[in-house]
């Protein structure tokens, strides 16, 4: 048995040194001791953020990377203008873009065609299910920005529209 004052002694250590855990074994005694979280300890998490196939910002980029990715930031900032006014119907999640409801079939729509609300602009196949998206908006579709066949992503734009 071990003696009471040797495991007091164990504790206060633990306890000076900020120790959650310790494991003591010799020839003749084995002794192990954790100790729980308590409401003064913080225990912080970092979060897992996945990028996906997106450029990482230059800010988060390596040196050599942002040097690559700098030249190409002066193009984006005049695609905004051409965005103006017009709304983007986004991908309500992960999965593969497809234009039309199968190979054979026609696209479900394509540039400069009206939409409303209910009308059905792709479908996203996400794990085997095939997900009909809406319009959600009334207008003329101004553009595409998504090929057939491609990857999306949560919030990616998919077409763009000019309202009506």
């Amino acid at each position: 048995m071990i003696d009471i004052r040797k495991l007091k002694e164990l504790v206060r250590l633990m306890v000076e040194n900020e120790l959650t855990e310790l494991d003591l074994h010799d020839q003749t005694e084995t002794v192990s001791i954790k100790r729980g979280n308590d409401a003064g300890t913080v225990v912080n998490h970092q979060p897992v953020i996945y990028q996906g196939g997106a450029p990482v910002g230059a800010g988060a980029a390596p040196a050599s990377a942002a040097s690559a990715a700098a030249p190409a930031a002066p193009a984006a900032i005049p695609a905004a203008p051409v965005d103006d006014g017009l709304v983007a119907i986004e991908s309500p999640m992960v999965g593969t873009f497809y234009m039309k409801p199968n190979p054979e079939s026609e696209n479900f729509t394509s540039v400069g065609a009206s939409i409303g609300p209910d009308s059905v602009v792709c479908i996203v196949e996400a794990m085997k299910v095939f997900n009909e998206i809406k319009a959600e908006t009334s207008g003329t579709i101004a553009k595409i920005c998504v090929k057939d066949g491609d990857s999306v992503e949560f919030g990616q734009k998919l077409f763009l529209v000019k309202p009506s």
